[in-house]
């Protein structure tokens, strides 16, 4: 009985500190289970994969190793690398009448990122949550990037299947494996050059 009663006491306890953890890490426990469920790999499993695989290209250019160039009408995101290379991925850009180009930088970075609607679009769409928390339901996915002082970020979806489309309200979407690589490659003041 008193080896019961221990078992019980040690299953409760790691039971806690599971919780504990997954809290700390934005509902992620050790193991990479988030809020307890599913592991991490699986959670991207049911994304999906990127209709454009990310691939190392040829890319000669002037700008410096770490620079992002996204090309809104090839609906690219290119990564330089140097030596004339950079990683490509697929990205989702802004539909008709929310393209914009210029030049940003990275001002910061957050792993799961909650998510406020602004009240434009909750203007044009009155039945979104008015906030929504980090998360593998939340549309920005795994990670966000955000761009100088603008409303816009580099972002994860849970809809992969708007890679390649022109669907959002001006963010740059990519699948939550692509912005995951991608975020850990970049730093808070790189630049960011987006052409239409």
């Amino acid at each position: 009985m008193l080896r019961i009663a221990f078992r019980l006491t040690v299953l409760a306890a790691a039971a806690v500190t599971m919780v504990s953890a997954a809290h700390a890490n934005n509902g992620f426990d050790p193991e990479g289970r988030y809020n307890g469920g599913a592991p991490i790999g699986k959670l991207f499993g049911m994304y999906g994969t990127s209709p454009v695989p990310r691939a190392t290209v040829s890319y000669p250019t002037n700008e410096r190793p770490g620079t992002i160039i996204i090309n809104t009408r090839e609906r690219r995101l290119y990564l330089i690398q140097g030596n004339g290379t950079a990683l490509r991925y697929g990205i989702g850009v802004g539909r008709d009448g929310f393209t914009w180009s210029g030049v940003k930088s990275v001002s910061a970075k957050k792993e799961w990122p909650s998510w406020t609607p602004p009240a434009q679009m909750l203007q044009r769409r009155p039945d979104l949550p008015r906030f929504m928390p980090g998360g593998p339901d939340n549309p920005l996915g795994a990670r966000a990037m955000y761009l100088g002082s603008t409303l816009y970020r580099i972002h994860g979806s849970n809809e992969p299947e708007t890679i390649g489309q022109a669907v959002s309200s001006g963010c740059f979407r990519m699948t939550n494996p692509d912005v995951i690589d991608l975020y850990s490659r970049v730093s808070v003041g790189a630049k960011v050059i987006v052409q239409q």
